[in-house]
């Protein structure tokens, strides 16, 4: 296929992935509100102590219904696109597992904090959720290096490096366990973690079209058409939220796409606001146990901004501004540094 061919094939599997999703989006929201698919307003940190000012900030939200788990509309919208469509051994089929294990660990965590009661009505405990997103990303990772035979790594700017095959599962175990984590967290504003998903997925879509990699770029734009789906619904005021249903699907996917392009490197400036919101939280972290003190007023940086008198939609907009920067320096670099 010519080039015009190449991106007229992506375009429509966005097309179809955004139409789809807007048909599914009326079925979700039949049942979120028949069974009360209800966000229960987080009240602890990781580290057990109380948030007092994220719950007077968002205290607005939790006043009415406000479903969450709608990620389910991306994961049926996405699998079934990419499976009738798009479906391929070398380039879809290891970036969709990511999204579908992901997913199931999202959806365990969203049932408990929906239909749980008492403590544990959170969702699941943090190292639960850590050890099953790492054990997704170890099978992942040992498909990629053993069976595709990936066991070298693009450093840009130098070449490929050989580094192995158990050093190619840890490193691709490790872009799915911190992308996975850093789309949950950024996922705290209406429509914030949707637009900055997608600025990144359409940046290592244009790569992997410029690789030659037709059916990966695919890919990345049927996350993108549901995605267009999910921020027209989601922007303030949000209708729903995608809970970790949908940010643990985002983040594993676009941790193996970024391996998939041999573009790891790139991952940290293409997901820089990522980087940022997550650094912003172990920081928070790090200064609450050692400091006995807090950097910021709220973590991560989105709630402290909405704590400094930010408004949600200046937030989200400057954040989605920032990603889009992010997202043409790092195809730049891609062009420039050899992974193009």
């Amino acid at each position: 296929m010519s080039i015009n061919e190449e991106m007229f094939y992506g375009l429509l599997l966005s097309l179809a992935s955004f139409l789809l999703s807007m048909v599914l989006t009326p079925v979700y929201t039949h049942f979120a509100y028949k069974y009360h698919f209800w966000k229960k307003q987080k009240q602890t940190t990781v580290d057990g102590k109380a948030l007092p000012i994220m719950a007077s900030l968002h205290k607005h939200k939790f006043k009415r219904a406000f479903p969450t788990m709608a990620g389910l509309i991306g994961i049926i919208a996405v699998t079934v696109v990419t499976w009738v469509f798009n479906l391929d051994r070398g380039q879809t089929w290891l970036p969709l597992v990511g999204f579908l294990g992901g997913s199931f660990v999202g959806v365990i965590d969203d049932s408990i904090n929906i239909f749980g009661s008492g403590r544990g009505a959170a969702g699941l405990r943090g190292p639960v959720k850590f050890l099953l997103i790492t054990a997704v990303g170890i099978v992942l990772g040992w498909f990629f290096a053993v069976k595709l035979g990936w066991t070298s790594i693009l450093v840009p700017f130098v070449g490929n490096i050989e580094i192995g095959v158990v050093a190619m599962i840890a490193i691709f175990a490790f872009a799915v366990v911190a992308t996975s984590n850093a789309v949950n967290i950024t996922d705290g504003l209406d429509g914030l973690s949707g637009g900055l998903s997608m600025l990144a997925y359409g940046a290592f879509g244009v790569i992997a079209l410029f690789q030659g990699n037709v059916l990966l770029f695919g890919f990345c734009m049927t996350v993108v058409g549901w995605l267009l789906s999910y921020i027209w619904f989601n922007v303030p005021p949000a209708r729903f939220m995608m809970g970790d249903t949908g940010s643990f699907a985002l983040g594993a996917g676009l941790g193996v796409v970024a391996m998939m392009t041999n573009s790891f490197l790139l991952l940290p400036v293409i997901g820089l606001m990522f980087v940022i919101e997550t650094g912003s939280s172990l920081i928070q972290l790090a200064a609450k146990r050692f400091l006995h003190r807090k950097i910021f007023i709220s973590a991560p940086l989105h709630h402290h901004l909405e704590a400094k008198g930010w408004g949600e939609a200046k937030i989200v907009m400057r954040f989605w501004i920032m990603a889009g920067v992010c997202a043409l320096l790092g195809v730049f670099l891609a062009a420039v540094g050899g992974a193009i």
